[in-house]
């Protein structure tokens, strides 16, 4: 039996013919409560995951479905001090079986982060009182984990903010035009390449240029031997140069290894972020060369 709570937002018939097996031709619902129905588990909980898992073709009617596992939902953080702004991100990112945790404020986020980090966080800039709080926020989650990914969301669209916010360490910059559907697709391009370093064929794989060694399993990078920390998108783009020594990347081609959108301002910050890290632990550091009008590329 369902539980009052779930039948009074619920329609219990297509729950039933779905937990049959049949999924009923056309029919749109709230797709909330399925889940929440698969969440209190017992014995039809294995096929409820099936279906959810197999619903991309119009199943669930907002946004098309990303497919994943009940036993490891990714957990998302949002940062975000309007609660209509927050709690609409939330429900449409929980639609796609993220597990979704929001605060309105610095000092709440960094008090639940410093127990528990996010697989992702969504920061605005502007937070409360504070007009520059969610870069504050961002710094603060960067000195925690290197490999994090952040995503900026924001009402500011000035260059210098997206510039500043990348700088920072962020791996994505969104103003809040952005359509719900194109934020879920960011979100999911970001795991995409947490997941595609860590799978088994490219996780064996150690890439070495001379002083540089690249470890995909463990995302981290080292040259002569010193850890240098690079974000998430900074260790794809050196990745796809060091991949390839000698072969000039241009903005594309980098934007495609990285799996994000960026101008030719924010790859240049990128790269000079890079460039300083490592010379950090080599003066000397070299290896990235400017092509003029065409790229980039790795030289040993």
């Amino acid at each position: 039996m369902l539980g009052p709570e779930i039948s009074r937002r619920c329609e219990i018939a297509p729950y039933r013919s779905i937990l049959h097996g049949h999924l009923l031709e056309g029919f749109h619902f709230e797709d909330q409560c399925l889940r929440r129905l698969c969440n209190r588990g017992g014995p039809n909980q294995a096929r409820c995951g099936r279906i959810l898992m197999n619903s991309g073709s119009g199943f669930f009617n907002r946004v098309p479905a990303i497919s994943y596992d009940l036993t490891m939902k990714k957990h998302i953080a949002i940062v975000e001090d309007e609660p209509a702004l927050r709690d609409n991100y939330a429900a449409a990112l929980a639609r796609h079986g993220y597990l979704v945790k929001t605060y309105a404020n610095r000092k709440l986020a960094m008090q639940a982060f410093d127990s528990h980090l996010p697989d992702l966080a969504i920061i605005d800039i502007s937070l409360e009182d504070e007009a520059e709080g969610g870069f504050d926020l961002c710094r603060d989650l960067r000195a925690l984990s290197a490999e994090l990914p952040i995503i900026f969301l924001t009402a500011r669209d000035s260059e210098l903010d997206a510039v500043s916010g990348l700088r920072l360490g962020a791996d994505d910059f969104l103003t809040k035009d952005v359509s719900l559907p194109h934020l879920a697709a960011r979100v999911a391009a970001l795991f995409r390449r947490i997941d595609a370093l860590r799978r088994p064929d490219n996780a064996a794989q150690i890439v070495r240029r001379g002083a540089l060694s690249i470890d995909g399993e463990k995302m981290q990078t080292a040259w002569n031997g010193e850890p240098v920390t690079l974000s998430l998108t900074e260790f794809w783009i050196v990745h796809a140069l060091a991949r390839n020594p000698g072969h000039v990347k241009n903005r594309q081609q980098l934007m495609d290894a990285a799996n994000v959108v960026l101008d030719d301002n924010t790859i240049t910050s990128h790269i000079k972020r890079v460039r300083r890290k490592f010379q950090l632990v080599d003066a000397k550091f070299d290896a990235i060369q400017t092509v003029y009008g065409m790229g980039y590329r790795w030289v040993e």
